[in-house]
């Protein structure tokens, strides 16, 4: 088929076999975390089903910056886990990414033991915490722990890492003037707010040797007035081209205040609320869930106007994401300069969505309607509690709303 989509591509040292990328979207399964046969076997399947590469989301850095117990983190204990993982999708062709983060402010401690911990002691909605004030050797023992992880990806046999710098995790949260409020050289102005993913960048580019793929998912804003906004998200692109990142994920939204802004479609209140375990936050949601959880109006590639911006501004390999449901829409991102696309709900509807559009090049997914006017987000739901699964996948109906 000629089109764009088929064809290799490089990002930093690495060489995909076409565009097409299994964004970090949390698959919620590793219990106790530890990476489990099921997350082996989903990443199996999205690489037989035709990506170029296949994104493991959500792997804490540390114990401490986890949000759930189903959610696995790097220590030695989990590499062999994870080769096992890469050694699958390496055998059906594809290459595989490990996205690393800390959860910051949403922190669990009833999962790690510890408390949350953030740039500023400022109360958030997200688990009803209050975090603590990092200290300046705790910030250097994240950095460091940031690059251990990278040393570790590396280890199990990763091709590439994708550093969470974005939808209101710790390093947004330093990035964010909502959540960064300290008045050391870690806070304040532009510059200092910057300061700790440079510092993590370093650490993560040492780390991957010139050996792996050095990736990074950033916001391009943060969706709400007290966030970073658009002017400052292209300037964060343009600081993450002088850091030395390969390529760059444009996303937008922060999961404490505008959680669905990254995804679009229905909010599904009824799902979350039926799955939330703890009575507390279970009541609250159930009286304010409709006030704290905005919805956002779906459109095929609906990051499209703003990333084209980032676009403009930097020369570095981009990564586009969000709405990215058919081969038409696909190629218009192709053709507008990005150079690969991520997608995340048409792979869990449909694993094998990308060879699916190779023979019928009319197919769209599941995903642009199934709740009526966009994605139902039911998925969403899903991975808080177990492992996230599509209410579509497998020929299913989808639960009664």
């Amino acid at each position: 088929m000629k089109t764009r989509l088929f064809t290799p591509g490089k990002i930093g040292p690495i060489k995909l076999r076409n565009r097409a990328i299994r964004s970090a979207a949390f698959e919620g399964m590793c219990p106790d975390g530890i990476p489990s046969r099921s997350l082996i076997d989903y990443h199996r399947s999205v690489a037989a089903g035709g990506v170029g590469m296949t994104t493991v989301a959500y792997v804490s850095v540390v114990n401490g910056g986890r949000t759930f117990s189903h959610q696995a983190y790097m220590h030695p204990g989990v590499i062999p886990h994870f080769k096992k993982l890469t050694d699958a999708v390496h055998a059906e062709g594809a290459l595989a990414s490990v996205q690393l983060g800390h959860a910051g402010n949403m922190g669990d401690s009833k999962v790690s033991g510890e408390r949350a911990v953030a740039p500023s002691s400022v109360f958030t909605l997200f688990g009803l915490t209050l975090p603590r004030k990092m200290s300046e050797a705790y910030i250097e023992a994240m950095i460091d722990a940031h690059g251990d992880a990278v040393r570790m990806a590396r280890e199990a046999g990763f091709d590439a890492v994708e550093i969470h710098a974005g939808h209101g995790y710790l390093i947004s949260q330093f990035l964010s003037p909502y959540t960064n409020r300290r008045k050391d050289h870690w806070g304040g102005s532009f510059d200092n707010r910057t300061r700790f993913l440079k510092r993590i960048m370093d650490a993560a580019r040492e780390a991957a040797g010139g050996k792996m793929a050095l990736i990074v998912k950033m916001n391009m804003e943060d969706g709400f007035s007290r966030g970073m906004q658009k002017k400052e998200g292209i300037m964060v692109a343009r600081l993450l081209e002088d850091y030395g990142a390969d390529a760059l994920v444009l996303s937008g939204g922060f999961v404490s205040q505008t959680p669905f802004f990254m995804m679009k479609g229905m909010t599904p209140h009824r799902d979350l609320i039926s799955r939330q375990t703890d009575l507390l936050i279970k009541t609250g949601m159930i009286f304010f869930s409709r006030i704290m959880l905005k919805q956002y109006p779906y459109r095929e590639l609906y990051f499209l106007e703003d990333a084209l911006k980032v676009r403009e501004s930097v020369s570095l390999p981009l990564v586009y994401v969000g709405g990215a449901v058919s081969l038409d829409g696909i190629e218009r991102v192709l053709g507008a300069g990005f150079d690969f696309v991520q997608m995340a709900r048409p792979l869990l509807c449909e694993p094998d969505f990308i060879n699916r559009i190779r023979r019928d090049p009319g197919h769209v997914s599941f995903c642009k309607t199934c709740g009526g006017d966009g994605p139902c987000n039911t998925c969403v739901a899903t991975m808080y509690q177990g492992e996230a699964e599509c209410p579509y996948a497998g020929g299913k109906t989808p639960l009664p709303r």
